[in-house]
């Protein structure tokens, strides 16, 4: 049944930090809230943890109303980016503790720690303290211990941030494998798109206590509703140009050879992403972006400004007059000052509000 939140709202004094938010989270997904810092995601999870009373509004796990209970009677598991952990108890009294204050017999208590241990890669230090941890290896015990009782809801909060990068790859693909082999509604917080791209089966993208647009990782990332999606999904970010429509059927951009190959059903979706002012945006990925020769058929005529190569992909900068561009390619000849075309495939260019 999993998880309901109901026009939850939360506001501290004269303060709004979220702002009735609703949605509806299918019975062992994996769901990420993903947003800048102060954007009211964190706060969110918290009503769903029971840590935080909403101002209105309500909240349901497996279909009971829940908005006023204590969190140990939601049948929940937390995991958060400070690790928790008890100094004086070994990793294995640590992850048993939630099993031992819910009296499980000793031996299934000894099974289920080292088996979920095992899971997580932890097994060999199961007699160690904590100070005797690495700062993974920590996160990995606070894992275990949230996980080991197979609770109905997971709750997480930035559990990897405080790891490094190489190991934050690894935990994703280890999270997302051992929650789902469990079949466990997750609740996930970040602000790192990268985590949530990988991880989530839905993503919310929230803004300024709003969740502005909800989705998969790949309807989100190919179709953002809003600039600010646009702009916050990717890395380098969508390219992103102002366009205005003063004359029903006629609109015209910065690069106008971009607006003019514009498909029908992007067509379509102008009248509903204008703002007052008759404006909206045009939006291409950097990766969708062609270069070629100057001159070619629906292209606008660009100078290369800066050639950053990665290796696997190169990112080229390019400047159209005042506008500036990314793109990204195979490994390429072009080099500062070089004059190119650059073709946008009509059916990779995005209409977007502002």
């Amino acid at each position: 049944m999993g998880i309901q939140i109901r026009n939850v709202q939360k506001r501290f004094g004269e303060i709004t930090v979220v702002n009735g938010v609703s949605v509806d989270i299918a019975e062992g997904e994996f769901f990420v809230m993903l947003g800048e810092s102060g954007c009211g995601k964190t706060t969110t999870l918290r009503m769903v943890a029971g840590l935080e009373l909403p101002t209105s509004g309500s909240v349901h796990i497996n279909g009971r109303d829940v908005t006023f209970a204590e969190p140990r009677h939601r049948d929940i598991a937390m995991a958060f980016q400070d690790y928790g952990l008890y100094p004086n108890m070994t990793v294995f009294e640590n992850i048993a503790f939630p099993l031992k204050i819910r009296k499980v017999p000793q031996s299934d208590r000894k099974r289920k720690v080292e088996e979920t241990a095992g899971k997580l890669g932890i097994a060999d230090y199961l007699g160690r303290k904590p100070f005797q941890l690495s700062g993974g290896q920590r996160q990995r015990v606070s894992l275990a211990r949230a996980l080991v009782r197979n609770p109905k809801v997971f709750l997480m909060d930035e559990p990897l941030s405080n790891l490094d990068a190489k190991l934050r790859a690894v935990m994703r693909t280890e999270i997302k494998k051992l929650v789902s082999e469990l079949g466990i509604t997750t609740i996930y917080v970040t602000h790192d798109q990268i985590e949530a791209m990988s991880m989530a089966d839905r993503i919310a993208v929230m803004r300024r206590g709003d969740m502005v647009q909800i989705g998969s990782p790949m309807e989100i990332y190919d179709r953002p509703l809003t600039r600010f999606v646009a702009d916050f999904m990717g890395s380098p970010p969508m390219n992103l140009f102002p366009a205005v429509m003063k004359t029903p059927g006629q609109p015209t951009c910065q690069i106008q050879e971009f607006v003019d190959t514009l498909p029908i059903t992007e067509r379509e979706l102008i009248a509903a992403r204008l703002d007052p002012a008759h404006q909206f945006t045009l939006g291409i990925r950097p990766e969708h972006l062609k270069l070629v020769q100057p001159g070619s058929p629906g292209s606008a005529r660009a100078v290369v400004d800066f050639v950053e190569p990665l290796g696997q992909t190169t990112n080229v900068y390019l400047a159209i007059g005042d506008t500036r561009l990314i793109a990204v390619t195979d490994r390429c000849a072009s080099q500062v000052g070089d004059v190119v075309g650059v073709y946008a495939p009509p059916e990779s260019v995005r209409v977007v509000a502002n």
